[in-house]
């Protein structure tokens, strides 16, 4: 009942107060990480070694440190709670996807490109209303695997310590999982690390979406084409989410001034901006069915 009843109080807490629009642990953790890489990773020239090292300077201490104050009974339930809900990003998805959908509804396309930007790493400056659409929808379904269901999962399996090494991992990965010539080497431990801990998590989330939309769909697109896709974990995601809301996402897109052609996603029309709130939907959708399942686990299965 106390995981629950924790997992309860963690969600709870991310819908009313959401992410702190001051102080937050992410940005000192994120301060400390450039400064290991930065002794570390000179000019780019640290190799997997250093980056190994890296990662367990940077992820192993305060993981182990969110163990053992969760074990203090005093208080120990309270990190539990504060541990899931600095993790959790699912009210702030909602805050960064919902002003695009709308951009686009009156049709301000500046803004709308003003504001995907804020959720991916495109360039997004040349999109038209339906590439906005595209991006905004494969933004939330990705992200709603990354920061919401993943960081639910480990909480679920290893309590305050399993998510504090799950939200600083994957941290690591948005920092230093580049490949380019100052990271290919470096952040080669963060970005494997990173898919190790996504792999389980993020085929539950594409099941959850195949469950909760155009389920035949869904799988089919999942079975054949998540391979496809460069992200051994985003591909199942996105492609069981595309199917779910029966749209075609993925296509060409712009990184870093350079133009990738990306397999398709889904099946469907081209997304549209009510799409991204669809989107949006499954990924609440999802919690619940989580938190259900959890609930009648807690009652009749433990």
């Amino acid at each position: 009942m106390s995981l629950l009843l924790s997992t309860l109080a963690g969600v709870s807490l991310d819908a009313v107060l959401g992410e702190s629009k001051g102080w937050h642990p992410l940005v000192a953790f994120g301060r400390l990480a450039e400064r290991i890489e930065q002794r570390l990773n000179p000019a780019g020239r640290g190799w997997r070694s250093h980056g190994v090292t890296a990662w367990c300077l940077a992820v192993l201490p305060l993981t182990l440190l969110a163990g053992l104050l969760a074990q203090v009974s005093a208080f120990g339930w309270a990190v539990e709670i504060l541990a899931l809900y600095a993790a959790l990003g699912l009210k702030s998805l909602g805050e960064h996807a919902l002003p695009v959908a709308q951009a686009l509804r009156l049709g301000d396309l500046a803004l709308a490109r003003e504001r995907v930007g804020y959720m991916v790493s495109r360039n997004t400056a040349a999109l038209d209303a339906g590439g906005v659409a595209r991006a905004g929808s494969e933004s939330v379904l990705e992200n709603g695997s990354d920061a919401v269901f993943a960081a639910l999962f480990w909480f679920l399996v290893a309590g305050a310590p399993g998510v504090v090494l799950y939200r600083l991992s994957n941290t690591l990965d948005a920092m230093w999982g580049y490949r380019n010539p100052r990271f290919e080497r470096f952040g080669w431990a963060a970005a494997k690390i990173d898919d190790g801990l996504n792999y389980i998590p993020a085929r539950m989330v594409a099941l959850t979406y195949a469950l909760l939309g155009r389920t035949a769909l869904a799988l089919r697109c999942w079975q054949r084409q998540a391979p496809q896709w460069d992200s051994p974990n985003a591909g199942p995601v996105m492609a069981a989410g595309a199917g779910a809301l029966g749209v075609s996402l993925g296509g060409a897109a712009e990184y870093h001034g350079e133009l990738h052609q990306r397999p398709q996603l889904g099946e469907g029309r081209p997304a549209q901006a009510r799409d991204i709130e669809r989107a949006l939907n499954l990924v609440y959708g999802g919690v619940l069915l989580w938190l259900a399942l959890l609930l009648l686990w807690t009652l009749f299965g433990a």
